[in-house]
């Protein structure tokens, strides 16, 4: 019952960027710095290199018609290709910052932007190759630089601990919007996967839950041409036909009336007492989710209240997920016993699971049911798991809280792991 890893299943990286997506934040900028040099140079009046500063706006217009012109607007770019447009965006402002003041200019603080685009749709190492760029970028602006557009009658000049200062000021937040913005990412594509692997298992399930009602309904349909299928074969047995016939028509006779019984026992599936479709009481269905791993060397005791009005479920495809994963990683992990006890009082039912294995590493107790947890420790983790321990916990996890379900994960005295799921009774019968 363990997922694996969901880009697989997708076949496309989530966190890669649509080439529209750039092309229209770079008109934007374009849009931008085009009406700010105008402004300066005709609404302020101020001195600048006019021409200098359209011919850096117009080599990245012309990147951004060339690539609209020969690259499909929904392509999803790869990473190497990223960093080159968003490289090209830095050197690009860059440049234009240069004939305008260096980091004197307050807009100097737009470097920040390709840094902010990086980091939530670049790997690690080429969010920090546009950090770096832009570092590089900064040092020199704050020296080499034309002078800011002012007022001619008046000079400008920063102090240099000044300059320092937003220099410092700019690197520091360079590396820190890699970094957090990055790890933000991270954590919602993970949790955006997760969930996805989450409602695939759960679809998965109500397939399964759904096989034996298309089996009886299938066997209904298929009843009406097997009757006259079987009439047919019967009026042929008592006509007159010559002596080589008989054998064929006692034959379809004979495999009529196999058809006939195989579809009978598919009809009943409807009808009968089935564990997959029928209200249990919990201890029963409990012995159904832990009868699949009855021939496993590890023995598995089933412990329950001792009190009487004991609750009635239906194995809805959440609970039999949920519970089955738990039971499942309690096997797999259990030296010699698995003891899954059930309880139950008039306010709430508790199902727990506890096993004598290696437990759950201390180090990410606190942080079990999040997707793509991964610990260093080989306890509690299956040997070639892309995933690691966190995806199917997080599965199970966030399928029964469906159901109003509160978990708890701890670790025995001695040696073991616990798992404990409680719901409020009410709310469990009434949801089944």
């Amino acid at each position: 019952m363990e997922a694996g890893p969901i880009s697989l299943l997708f076949g496309i990286e989530s966190r890669l960027l649509r080439i529209e997506t750039l092309t229209r934040l770079r008109w934007l900028a374009l849009f931008g710095q085009l009406t700010t040099v105008l402004g300066v140079a005709f609404g302020f009046g101020f001195q600048l290199p006019l021409r200098w500063c359209l011919a850096v706006i117009g080599a990245s217009v012309a990147l951004n018609v060339i690539v609209e012109l020969f690259f499909r607007k929904h392509l999803r770019i790869d990473d190497r290709m990223g960093t080159l447009l968003l490289s090209f965006d830095v050197i690009q402002l860059s440049f234009l910052l240069f004939f305008v003041g260096g980091l004197d200019n307050p807009f100097s603080i737009l470097l920040l932007a390709p840094v902010t685009i990086a980091s939530v749709s670049l790997r690690s190492y080429q969010i920090v190759a546009i950090v770096g760029l832009v570092a590089l970028s900064a040092s020199l602006l704050s020296v080499f630089h034309w002078p800011l557009p002012w007022y001619s009658e008046q000079s400008f000049l920063l102090p240099q601990l000044y300059r320092f200062g937003l220099w410092a000021a700019l690197l520091v937040a360079a590396a820190f919007i890699g970094a957090y913005a990055a790890q933000v990412a991270q954590e919602a594509r993970s949790l955006n996967l997760a969930l996805t692997a989450a409602e695939l298992a759960l679809e998965r399930q109500n397939h399964l839950s759904r096989l034996d009602g298309l089996a009886a309904a299938a066997a209904h349909e298929l009843g009406t041409p097997l009757a006259t299928i079987a009439l047919v074969s019967r009026e042929l047995s008592r006509a007159k036909l010559p002596d080589d016939f008989h054998d064929d028509v006692e034959l379809l006779n004979e495999q009529a009336q196999r058809c006939r019984v195989i579809l009978g026992r598919l009809s009943s599936l409807a009808s009968e007492e089935h564990p997959q479709l029928d209200n249990l009481k919990l201890s029963y269905w409990i012995e159904t989710l832990v009868s699949p791993f009855r021939k496993n060397p590890v023995s598995i005791e089933i412990r329950r209240s001792n009190s009487e009005n004991e609750p009635v479920i239906a194995s809805n495809p959440a609970l039999t997920y949920g519970i089955g994963n738990f039971i499942e990683n309690g096997v797999d992990f259990a030296r010699n016993k698995v003891i899954i006890g059930c309880y139950w009082t008039k306010e709430s039912i508790t199902i727990s699971i506890s096993d004598d294995g290696p437990g759950f590493p201390n180090e990410i107790l606190m942080q079990i049911g999040e997707p793509y947890l991964k610990t260093k420790s080989n306890r509690r983790l299956k040997t070639g798991s892309v995933s690691g321990l966190g995806l199917g916990i997080f599965i199970a996890k966030t399928l029964l809280e469906r159901t109003g379900a509160e978990l708890s994960f701890s670790n025995n005295s001695g040696s073991g792991a616990i798992i404990e799921v409680t719901w409020d009774r009410k709310r469990l019968e009434l949801n089944t």
